[in-house]
């Protein structure tokens, strides 16, 4: 009983990592209908942005991510006005290459500027763990765990009990009624985009800590992200929440029973189930897998 529960709670944690970054990228495809293969390049340039300051000024990850998330948001405004607002409304190859385009061409950026050396970030919770009824738990995860979880919580909140948040709500159900209405269409889009991308390096910064850092550290998450976006249902965030969670035991289960090479494997097998039996996934309603709504 102690093995299963140390495997569920690992695999929580795992779950808890790819949360933030599935949570970003399922509301992009929700609200704007943009598949966004950039997504995890945010989350790479939050990682050197911790990277560097604390190794030219000490400063904590868990302090410097309260610098670096709003330079992203930042970042994300000028993409989307730069990039992906003029690729809406074209044909999806369009927007598919422009995305695929920007990812290259940020991987390419941090080649440059960074070479590919791998780097790491130490800090107090590097290494450290604490014990709760038995089930050793890393800090650095358990950290990053808990923010994801609680953007998560936020954003639900947020899309909820707010005006904003309905607005972007109207605009993911039908955004040429939500215009008539009088919502900004393109406003809501420019803001949607820039917190997922936001959310995605906020989740570099906490995650620098536990991953080595190099240019192209976000391509090998990426396609796990899409499993659990497309799992979850797409444009669900609770879905990705659960969906990124469920994947992560899967995983750390999997990789315990058969070894760290079938745990892949394993969740890819599930979410090829799941497609077969409910192709919208656990919280899509039918036929977004056709149209994303």
């Amino acid at each position: 009983m102690q093995l299963v529960l140390q495997i569920v709670a690992n695999g929580l944690l795992i779950g808890g990592l790819y949360a933030l970054l599935a949570v970003g990228l399922t509301l992009i495809f929700g609200v704007l209908r943009v598949v966004n293969f950039a997504h995890a390049e945010f989350m790479m340039l939050g990682m050197y942005g911790a990277y560097w300051l604390w190794s030219i000024y000490g400063l904590d990850p868990y302090v410097s991510v309260f610098l670096i998330t709003p330079v992203v948001f930042l970042l994300g405004v000028a993409v989307d006005r730069l990039v992906v607002q003029r690729s809406i409304g074209k044909p999806d190859v369009t927007v598919v290459f422009a995305t695929l385009g920007l990812s290259i061409l940020l991987q390419n950026a941090a080649l440059t500027l960074w070479r590919a050396d791998i780097r790491s970030v130490s800090t107090f919770a590097t290494g450290s763990v604490f014990v709760v009824g038995g089930v050793r738990l890393s800090v650095a995860m358990t950290v990053s765990f808990a923010a994801a979880l609680l953007f998560a919580l936020g954003l639900w909140f947020f899309l909820t009990r707010t005006m904003y948040g309905k607005a972007i709500q109207a605009v993911a159900q039908n955004r040429r009624a939500a215009a008539l209405m009088g919502i900004d269409v393109k406003r809501v889009y420019l803001f949607t985009y820039s917190v997922a991308v936001a959310a995605a390096g906020a989740m570099g910064v906490l995650v620098a800590p536990i991953f080595t850092i190099f240019p192209r550290v976000g391509q090998t998450h990426i396609v796990t992200i899409f499993v659990i976006v497309v799992l979850g249902g797409l444009g669900s965030v609770p879905g990705a929440v659960v969906a990124a969670l469920l994947v992560g035991i899967i995983r750390a289960g999997a990789g315990f029973l058969i070894g760290t090479a079938w745990g892949e494997l394993a969740y890819f097998a599930v979410f090829l189930l799941v497609l077969i039996v409910r192709p919208q996934g656990f919280f899509g309603r039918r036929g977004a897998e056709v149209y994303g709504g």
